[in-house]
């Protein structure tokens, strides 16, 4: 399963510019990375007058727009969707996704914090808090960067959440072209070809398991 890290703050704590300078230091190690950014107001992603604009306009539940190196969708809901909503339903073929906001949501969180501007944190550790990015100490029990520490926080993200990951991923490739697999079916084809694995003699504890089917 993909894993969400929401990095969360109040208004003008920075979380934006520091999402701006963590995903290029995640895609530098190799990492695919997808956001989500919340809008409690409502947004809009096109402009009045625009083909897709009118199409929406006109009652279609669903438009994409379509191009050789963008595509887009805009959808009706009926609700507010959680973040795991969201990755079940439109994210795929990434290794991480980071979103800005969600502070109510329960997956894992970041806190930007700055003293100066604020007077306590946001969030605690019963809020799912895993690390805090602060320009001062915050006596709160989870590891403490300071507000330009991004390598530091890429290398937590890496080590907690997307290394172990790694570890159990599965590379499928048909006559060459490489086939997406979806994150419960890479689960479900590593535990079974590791059980199968290390049933045979000498291979209890495999670390690495290459298979080549010729036909």
């Amino acid at each position: 399963m993909i894993p969400i890290i929401s990095i969360v703050g109040k208004s003008d704590s920075g979380k934006t510019t520091f999402i701006e300078k963590l995903i290029p230091e995640l895609v530098r190690r190799g990492y695919r990375v997808a956001t989500i950014k919340h809008d409690i107001h409502g947004f809009e992603v096109d402009r009045e007058g625009k083909d897709s604009w009118r199409h929406k306009q006109a009652g279609a539940h669903t438009v994409v727009i379509s191009s050789p190196t963008k595509l887009a969708l805009i959808r009706d809901v009926e609700k507010d969707l959680s973040l795991a909503e969201l990755r079940e339903k439109l994210i795929q073929d990434v290794d991480l996704i980071l979103s800005e906001g969600y502070k109510k949501d329960r997956q894992p969180k970041i806190e930007i914090f700055r003293k100066e501007l604020h007077e306590r944190p946001l969030c605690t550790k019963e809020d799912h808090l895993i690390a805090i990015v602060s320009n001062q100490e915050v006596p709160i029990d989870v590891p403490r960067f300071s507000l330009d520490e991004v390598k530091g926080v890429a290398d937590f993200i890496e080590e907690t959440f997307l290394k172990k990951r790694r570890e159990g991923q599965i590379l499928l490739k048909v006559d060459g072209k490489t086939i997406t697999l979806k994150p419960f079916i890479q689960e479900f084809l590593s535990e079974s070809i590791k059980g199968m694995i290390r049933s045979l003699k000498g291979c209890e504890r495999p670390r690495r398991i290459e298979i080549l089917i010729e036909d």
